[in-house]
Protein backbone atom coordinates (compact mmCIF):
# COMPACT_ATOMS: atom_id res chain seq x y z
CA UNK A 1 0.00 0.00 0.00
CA UNK A 2 1.54 3.35 -1.04
CA UNK A 3 1.52 6.24 1.21
CA UNK A 4 -0.89 8.14 -0.46
CA UNK A 5 -3.53 6.17 -0.10
CA UNK A 6 -3.54 6.27 3.88
CA UNK A 7 -5.86 9.38 3.24
CA UNK A 8 -8.83 7.39 3.75
CA UNK A 9 -8.17 6.56 7.54
CA UNK A 10 -9.35 7.99 10.31
CA UNK A 11 -6.48 8.47 13.00
CA UNK A 12 -5.88 10.78 15.66
CA UNK A 13 -2.46 11.80 17.26
CA UNK A 14 -0.71 14.46 18.43
CA UNK A 15 1.30 16.50 15.75
CA UNK A 16 3.60 19.68 15.71
CA UNK A 17 1.91 22.77 13.75
CA UNK A 18 3.30 25.93 13.15
CA UNK A 19 2.29 29.42 12.82
CA UNK A 20 3.53 32.78 13.07
CA UNK A 21 7.08 31.54 14.12
CA UNK A 22 5.90 29.48 16.54
CA UNK A 23 5.53 25.58 16.69
CA UNK A 24 2.37 24.17 18.57
CA UNK A 25 2.00 20.02 19.99
CA UNK A 26 -1.41 19.87 19.01
CA UNK A 27 -4.15 16.96 19.13
CA UNK A 28 -6.52 16.53 15.75
CA UNK A 29 -7.46 14.58 12.98
CA UNK A 30 -4.79 13.89 10.66
CA UNK A 31 -6.86 11.99 7.97
CA UNK A 32 -10.48 11.36 7.23
CA UNK A 33 -13.03 8.55 6.58
CA UNK A 34 -12.55 4.85 7.08
CA UNK A 35 -11.56 3.25 10.30
CA UNK A 36 -8.65 0.57 10.78
CA UNK A 37 -9.41 -3.12 11.36
CA UNK A 38 -6.68 -5.74 12.33
CA UNK A 39 -7.11 -8.58 10.00
CA UNK A 40 -3.88 -10.33 10.71
CA UNK A 41 -1.75 -11.24 13.61
CA UNK A 42 1.39 -13.28 13.05
CA UNK A 43 4.49 -14.23 15.31
CA UNK A 44 7.48 -15.54 14.59
CA UNK A 45 10.85 -17.04 16.62
CA UNK A 46 14.50 -15.56 15.98
CA UNK A 47 17.40 -16.86 18.41
CA UNK A 48 19.77 -13.91 19.28
CA UNK A 49 23.00 -15.05 19.95
CA UNK A 50 25.41 -12.98 22.25
CA UNK A 51 28.50 -11.67 21.05
CA UNK A 52 30.03 -12.04 24.46
CA UNK A 53 28.88 -16.19 24.43
CA UNK A 54 26.77 -15.35 27.73
CA UNK A 55 25.20 -12.95 29.68
CA UNK A 56 25.45 -13.97 33.67
CA UNK A 57 23.49 -12.45 36.61
CA UNK A 58 22.54 -13.19 40.48
CA UNK A 59 22.23 -17.15 41.54
CA UNK A 60 24.40 -18.54 38.74
CA UNK A 61 21.78 -17.39 36.06
CA UNK A 62 23.13 -17.21 32.56
CA UNK A 63 21.50 -17.46 29.05
CA UNK A 64 24.06 -17.72 25.88
CA UNK A 65 20.95 -17.47 22.97
CA UNK A 66 18.22 -14.90 23.58
CA UNK A 67 14.70 -16.51 22.21
CA UNK A 68 13.03 -13.15 20.61
CA UNK A 69 9.18 -13.36 19.49
CA UNK A 70 8.62 -11.11 17.26
CA UNK A 71 4.87 -10.54 15.98
CA UNK A 72 3.39 -8.88 12.80
CA UNK A 73 -0.08 -6.86 13.01
CA UNK A 74 -2.10 -6.35 9.21
CA UNK A 75 -4.56 -4.06 8.57
CA UNK A 76 -7.34 -4.70 6.14
CA UNK A 77 -6.02 -2.08 4.34
CA UNK A 78 -2.50 -3.25 3.91
CA UNK A 79 -0.76 -1.46 6.33
CA UNK A 80 1.37 -4.22 8.79
CA UNK A 81 3.30 -2.95 12.75
CA UNK A 82 6.02 -4.98 14.37
CA UNK A 83 6.88 -5.60 17.42
CA UNK A 84 9.11 -7.65 20.04
CA UNK A 85 9.22 -9.75 23.11
CA UNK A 86 12.07 -11.39 24.24
CA UNK A 87 11.59 -12.71 28.21
CA UNK A 88 15.42 -13.05 29.78
CA UNK A 89 15.26 -16.82 30.42
CA UNK A 90 12.06 -18.31 32.06
CA UNK A 91 14.07 -17.37 35.49
CA UNK A 92 14.42 -13.80 35.73
CA UNK A 93 10.93 -12.19 35.67
CA UNK A 94 7.59 -14.43 35.79
CA UNK A 95 7.62 -14.83 31.53
CA UNK A 96 9.26 -17.24 29.23
CA UNK A 97 9.58 -17.50 25.64
CA UNK A 98 7.01 -20.17 24.37
CA UNK A 99 4.93 -18.56 26.87
CA UNK A 100 4.63 -15.57 24.72
CA UNK A 101 3.79 -17.21 21.70
CA UNK A 102 1.56 -19.54 23.47
CA UNK A 103 -0.52 -16.33 24.59
CA UNK A 104 -0.09 -14.01 21.70
CA UNK A 105 -1.98 -17.33 20.29
CA UNK A 106 -4.98 -17.53 22.35
CA UNK A 107 -4.63 -12.91 22.40
CA UNK A 108 -5.02 -12.86 19.00
CA UNK A 109 -8.62 -14.21 18.13
CA UNK A 110 -9.93 -11.65 20.21
CA UNK A 111 -8.32 -8.86 18.03
CA UNK A 112 -9.27 -9.41 14.89
CA UNK A 113 -11.53 -6.91 13.82
CA UNK A 114 -10.41 -4.41 16.49
CA UNK A 115 -9.00 -0.95 15.44
CA UNK A 116 -4.93 -1.13 16.07
CA UNK A 117 -4.80 3.03 16.45
CA UNK A 118 -7.50 3.14 19.49
CA UNK A 119 -4.56 2.34 21.57
CA UNK A 120 -6.46 2.47 25.05
CA UNK A 121 -9.42 0.69 24.12
CA UNK A 122 -7.50 -2.36 22.59
CA UNK A 123 -5.27 -2.60 25.36
CA UNK A 124 -8.62 -2.85 27.26
CA UNK A 125 -9.57 -5.64 24.99
CA UNK A 126 -6.53 -7.35 25.74
CA UNK A 127 -6.85 -6.81 29.63
CA UNK A 128 -10.32 -8.22 29.50
CA UNK A 129 -9.54 -11.03 26.97
CA UNK A 130 -6.62 -12.61 29.25
CA UNK A 131 -5.54 -11.58 32.84
CA UNK A 132 -2.44 -10.51 33.71
CA UNK A 133 0.34 -11.67 31.21
CA UNK A 134 1.45 -8.58 30.56
CA UNK A 135 4.68 -9.57 28.15
CA UNK A 136 2.07 -11.68 25.73
CA UNK A 137 0.67 -8.15 24.93
CA UNK A 138 3.63 -5.99 25.06
CA UNK A 139 5.04 -6.81 21.43
CA UNK A 140 1.24 -6.69 20.18
CA UNK A 141 0.64 -2.95 21.44
CA UNK A 142 4.27 -2.07 20.33
CA UNK A 143 3.35 -2.87 16.71
CA UNK A 144 0.23 -1.06 17.21
CA UNK A 145 2.16 1.99 17.78
CA UNK A 146 4.43 1.40 14.57
CA UNK A 147 0.93 1.19 12.75
CA UNK A 148 -0.26 4.77 14.05
CA UNK A 149 2.77 6.05 13.14
CA UNK A 150 2.86 5.06 9.33
CA UNK A 151 -0.74 6.09 9.10
CA UNK A 152 0.03 9.46 10.73
CA UNK A 153 3.47 9.19 8.86
CA UNK A 154 5.15 10.77 12.58
CA UNK A 155 7.63 8.90 14.48
CA UNK A 156 6.61 6.57 17.47
CA UNK A 157 8.88 9.11 19.46
CA UNK A 158 6.86 12.26 18.39
CA UNK A 159 3.64 10.50 19.25
CA UNK A 160 5.09 9.67 22.26
CA UNK A 161 5.11 12.75 23.38
CA UNK A 162 7.69 14.56 21.34
CA UNK A 163 11.51 14.73 20.99
CA UNK A 164 14.46 15.73 23.85
CA UNK A 165 17.14 16.93 22.36
CA UNK A 166 19.79 15.24 19.50
CA UNK A 167 20.07 11.97 21.45
CA UNK A 168 20.14 10.17 24.90
CA UNK A 169 22.52 8.48 26.71
CA UNK A 170 23.22 4.77 26.75
CA UNK A 171 24.77 2.51 30.48
CA UNK A 172 26.31 -0.92 29.05
CA UNK A 173 25.44 -4.34 31.43
CA UNK A 174 28.66 -5.29 32.64
CA UNK A 175 28.09 -9.61 33.34
CA UNK A 176 28.73 -11.26 36.22
CA UNK A 177 32.54 -12.29 36.45
CA UNK A 178 35.48 -12.44 38.37
CA UNK A 179 36.33 -8.26 39.77
CA UNK A 180 39.05 -8.35 37.33
CA UNK A 181 37.25 -9.45 34.15
CA UNK A 182 34.59 -7.15 35.21
CA UNK A 183 37.03 -4.33 35.55
CA UNK A 184 38.58 -5.12 32.22
CA UNK A 185 35.33 -5.31 30.77
CA UNK A 186 34.41 -1.28 31.75
CA UNK A 187 37.68 -0.43 30.41
CA UNK A 188 36.84 -1.56 26.87
CA UNK A 189 33.59 -0.32 27.07
CA UNK A 190 34.19 3.30 28.08
CA UNK A 191 36.73 3.18 25.13
CA UNK A 192 33.71 2.72 22.94
CA UNK A 193 32.10 5.86 24.18
CA UNK A 194 29.49 4.01 27.50
CA UNK A 195 29.87 6.42 30.69
CA UNK A 196 27.40 4.51 32.75
CA UNK A 197 27.63 0.73 33.68
CA UNK A 198 25.31 -1.48 35.40
CA UNK A 199 27.56 -3.91 37.36
CA UNK A 200 25.82 -7.81 37.78
CA UNK A 201 26.46 -8.40 40.94
CA UNK A 202 24.02 -10.32 43.54
CA UNK A 203 26.50 -13.03 44.46
CA UNK A 204 28.87 -14.11 47.17
CA UNK A 205 29.15 -10.06 49.24
CA UNK A 206 32.66 -10.51 49.93
CA UNK A 207 33.27 -11.45 46.15
CA UNK A 208 30.62 -8.22 44.66
CA UNK A 209 32.38 -5.87 47.36
CA UNK A 210 35.72 -6.82 45.48
CA UNK A 211 33.71 -6.25 42.38
CA UNK A 212 32.06 -2.88 42.95
CA UNK A 213 35.69 -1.68 44.33
CA UNK A 214 37.73 -2.94 41.38
CA UNK A 215 35.46 -1.36 38.89
CA UNK A 216 35.08 2.01 41.29
CA UNK A 217 38.77 2.48 40.87
CA UNK A 218 38.59 3.28 36.79
CA UNK A 219 35.48 5.35 37.11
CA UNK A 220 36.63 9.43 36.31
CA UNK A 221 33.83 12.62 36.75
CA UNK A 222 31.01 12.12 34.95
CA UNK A 223 30.99 8.31 35.18
CA UNK A 224 27.83 6.50 36.91
CA UNK A 225 28.55 2.74 38.41
CA UNK A 226 25.25 0.84 39.62
CA UNK A 227 25.52 -2.26 41.31
CA UNK A 228 22.55 -4.68 40.24
CA UNK A 229 22.12 -7.67 42.40
CA UNK A 230 18.84 -8.35 40.51
CA UNK A 231 17.35 -9.93 43.96
CA UNK A 232 20.45 -11.83 44.77
CA UNK A 233 21.08 -10.65 48.28
CA UNK A 234 19.44 -11.91 51.15
CA UNK A 235 18.88 -8.97 53.47
CA UNK A 236 22.01 -9.92 55.70
CA UNK A 237 23.85 -10.19 52.73
CA UNK A 238 22.73 -7.08 50.93
CA UNK A 239 23.81 -5.07 54.29
CA UNK A 240 26.96 -6.24 54.37
CA UNK A 241 27.56 -5.27 50.64
CA UNK A 242 26.39 -1.75 51.23
CA UNK A 243 28.68 -1.11 54.38
CA UNK A 244 30.97 -2.62 52.54
CA UNK A 245 31.42 -0.20 50.07
CA UNK A 246 29.99 2.87 52.10
CA UNK A 247 33.06 4.89 51.02
CA UNK A 248 32.34 4.06 47.20
CA UNK A 249 29.79 6.37 44.66
CA UNK A 250 27.39 4.02 43.33
CA UNK A 251 24.00 3.09 42.91
CA UNK A 252 22.18 -0.06 44.35
CA UNK A 253 19.73 -1.43 42.52
CA UNK A 254 17.29 -3.93 43.44
CA UNK A 255 18.92 -5.86 46.55
CA UNK A 256 16.35 -8.14 47.27
CA UNK A 257 14.05 -10.46 45.84
CA UNK A 258 10.80 -8.52 47.88
CA UNK A 259 9.94 -4.99 48.15
CA UNK A 260 9.41 -4.92 51.71
CA UNK A 261 13.36 -6.08 52.13
CA UNK A 262 14.32 -3.65 49.61
CA UNK A 263 13.00 -1.15 51.48
CA UNK A 264 14.18 -2.21 54.59
CA UNK A 265 17.97 -2.15 52.75
CA UNK A 266 17.20 1.51 51.17
CA UNK A 267 16.54 2.90 54.90
CA UNK A 268 20.03 1.41 56.19
CA UNK A 269 22.05 3.01 53.48
CA UNK A 270 22.86 6.48 51.98
CA UNK A 271 23.73 4.95 48.40
CA UNK A 272 21.17 6.31 45.70
CA UNK A 273 18.53 3.38 45.52
CA UNK A 274 17.23 1.55 42.36
CA UNK A 275 13.86 -0.64 42.16
CA UNK A 276 13.15 -2.83 38.68
CA UNK A 277 12.02 -6.20 38.85
CA UNK A 278 9.63 -5.56 42.12
CA UNK A 279 8.29 -2.45 39.65
CA UNK A 280 5.55 -3.74 37.62
CA UNK A 281 2.72 -1.52 37.89
CA UNK A 282 1.44 1.70 38.34
CA UNK A 283 0.32 0.51 41.62
CA UNK A 284 3.67 -1.10 42.71
CA UNK A 285 5.19 2.59 40.93
CA UNK A 286 2.86 4.98 43.53
CA UNK A 287 3.49 2.39 46.41
CA UNK A 288 7.52 3.30 45.78
CA UNK A 289 6.95 6.67 45.47
CA UNK A 290 4.75 6.87 48.48
CA UNK A 291 7.40 4.86 50.64
CA UNK A 292 10.71 6.80 49.58
CA UNK A 293 11.81 3.59 48.33
CA UNK A 294 13.16 4.24 45.34
CA UNK A 295 15.51 7.25 43.53
CA UNK A 296 15.59 5.37 40.44
CA UNK A 297 12.85 2.92 38.87
CA UNK A 298 13.49 1.02 35.61
CA UNK A 299 10.86 1.38 33.22
CA UNK A 300 11.04 -2.42 31.46
CA UNK A 301 8.91 -1.66 28.26
CA UNK A 302 7.01 -5.75 28.32
CA UNK A 303 7.01 -5.93 32.37
CA UNK A 304 3.87 -3.23 32.51
CA UNK A 305 2.87 -4.63 28.92
CA UNK A 306 4.09 -2.49 26.13
CA UNK A 307 4.69 1.30 25.15
CA UNK A 308 0.86 1.95 26.12
CA UNK A 309 1.37 1.30 29.62
CA UNK A 310 4.58 1.96 29.82
CA UNK A 311 4.28 5.47 28.76
CA UNK A 312 1.56 5.89 31.45
CA UNK A 313 4.29 4.73 33.79
CA UNK A 314 6.53 7.01 32.30
CA UNK A 315 4.07 10.29 32.37
CA UNK A 316 3.66 9.30 35.79
CA UNK A 317 7.58 9.35 37.32
CA UNK A 318 7.95 12.73 35.40
CA UNK A 319 5.15 13.88 37.30
CA UNK A 320 6.18 12.41 41.10
CA UNK A 321 10.04 13.67 39.97
CA UNK A 322 11.56 10.06 39.89
CA UNK A 323 14.08 9.41 37.34
CA UNK A 324 13.98 6.08 34.90
CA UNK A 325 15.73 3.57 32.96
CA UNK A 326 13.69 3.01 29.93
CA UNK A 327 14.39 -0.63 28.43
CA UNK A 328 12.86 -3.88 28.40
CA UNK A 329 13.78 -7.55 30.12
CA UNK A 330 15.68 -7.90 26.65
CA UNK A 331 15.42 -7.85 22.65
CA UNK A 332 17.20 -7.32 19.06
CA UNK A 333 16.51 -4.38 16.97
CA UNK A 334 12.87 -3.55 17.25
CA UNK A 335 13.05 -3.79 20.83
CA UNK A 336 15.41 -1.30 21.10
CA UNK A 337 13.83 0.79 18.41
CA UNK A 338 10.82 0.87 20.98
CA UNK A 339 13.29 1.75 23.80
CA UNK A 340 14.73 4.45 21.95
CA UNK A 341 11.30 5.81 21.08
CA UNK A 342 9.98 5.84 24.90
CA UNK A 343 13.39 7.37 25.52
CA UNK A 344 14.02 10.00 23.58
CA UNK A 345 10.30 11.15 24.08
CA UNK A 346 11.16 11.25 27.93
CA UNK A 347 12.52 14.64 29.14
CA UNK A 348 16.34 14.55 29.79
CA UNK A 349 16.35 15.33 33.45
CA UNK A 350 14.21 12.49 33.98
CA UNK A 351 15.87 9.97 32.07
CA UNK A 352 18.87 8.35 34.18
CA UNK A 353 19.73 5.94 30.94
CA UNK A 354 18.72 3.37 28.48
CA UNK A 355 20.18 0.65 26.77
CA UNK A 356 21.11 -0.82 23.61
CA UNK A 357 20.50 -4.67 23.58
CA UNK A 358 20.68 -4.77 19.64
CA UNK A 359 24.63 -4.51 20.17
CA UNK A 360 24.68 -7.33 22.78
CA UNK A 361 23.41 -9.94 19.97
CA UNK A 362 25.37 -11.06 16.64
CA UNK A 363 21.83 -10.85 14.77
CA UNK A 364 20.33 -8.45 13.16
CA UNK A 365 16.54 -8.68 12.61
CA UNK A 366 15.61 -5.43 10.92
CA UNK A 367 16.72 -2.90 8.96
CA UNK A 368 16.47 1.15 10.33
CA UNK A 369 17.02 0.26 13.93
CA UNK A 370 18.99 2.64 15.67
CA UNK A 371 22.37 1.90 16.42
CA UNK A 372 24.62 3.25 19.24
CA UNK A 373 27.40 6.05 18.59
CA UNK A 374 29.82 6.93 21.03
CA UNK A 375 27.68 5.55 23.98
CA UNK A 376 24.98 7.83 23.00
CA UNK A 377 21.69 6.67 21.21
CA UNK A 378 18.78 8.44 18.56
CA UNK A 379 15.66 7.26 17.76
CA UNK A 380 14.48 6.94 14.25
CA UNK A 381 12.46 10.40 12.63
CA UNK A 382 10.79 8.03 10.05
CA UNK A 383 7.08 7.57 10.49
CA UNK A 384 6.30 4.33 12.77
CA UNK A 385 9.02 2.68 14.65
CA UNK A 386 11.39 3.48 11.95
CA UNK A 387 12.67 -0.11 11.03
CA UNK A 388 12.09 -2.84 8.04
CA UNK A 389 12.06 -6.71 9.69
CA UNK A 390 14.40 -8.78 7.58
CA UNK A 391 11.63 -11.47 6.71
CA UNK A 392 14.61 -13.93 5.78
CA UNK A 393 15.57 -13.78 9.61
CA UNK A 394 12.34 -14.03 10.87
CA UNK A 395 11.86 -17.31 9.14
CA UNK A 396 8.55 -19.39 9.46
CA UNK A 397 4.92 -18.19 11.00
CA UNK A 398 4.43 -19.82 14.22
CA UNK A 399 1.19 -18.45 14.93
CA UNK A 400 -1.02 -17.18 12.33
CA UNK A 401 -4.17 -16.25 13.32
CA UNK A 402 -6.62 -14.10 10.74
Amino acid sequence: MDHHSYEKITVQAWEWVRFRNCTYLVWRNLVHEKDMKIRCIKAYQVDLPLYEGSYNWSGGKSVSVFDSTIVSVETAEGITGYGEVCPLGPFYLPAYSTGARTGIAELAPHLIGEDPTQLLPLNRRMDIALKGHPYVKSAIDIACWDILGKVSNQSVCTLLGGRYGEDFVLYRAISQQSPDEMAAKVAAYRAEGYRKFQLKVGGDPNTDIERIHAVAELMEPGDVLIADANTGWLMHEAVRVVRGVSGVDVYIEQPCLSYEECLAIRQRTDHPFVLDETIDSIHALLRGHADRAMDVVNIKISKFGGLTKAKLARDLCVELGVAMTIEDSWGGDITTAAIAHLAHSTPTEFLFTATDFNSYVTVSTAEGAPQRVNGRMAASTESGLGITPKMDVLGEVLVHVE
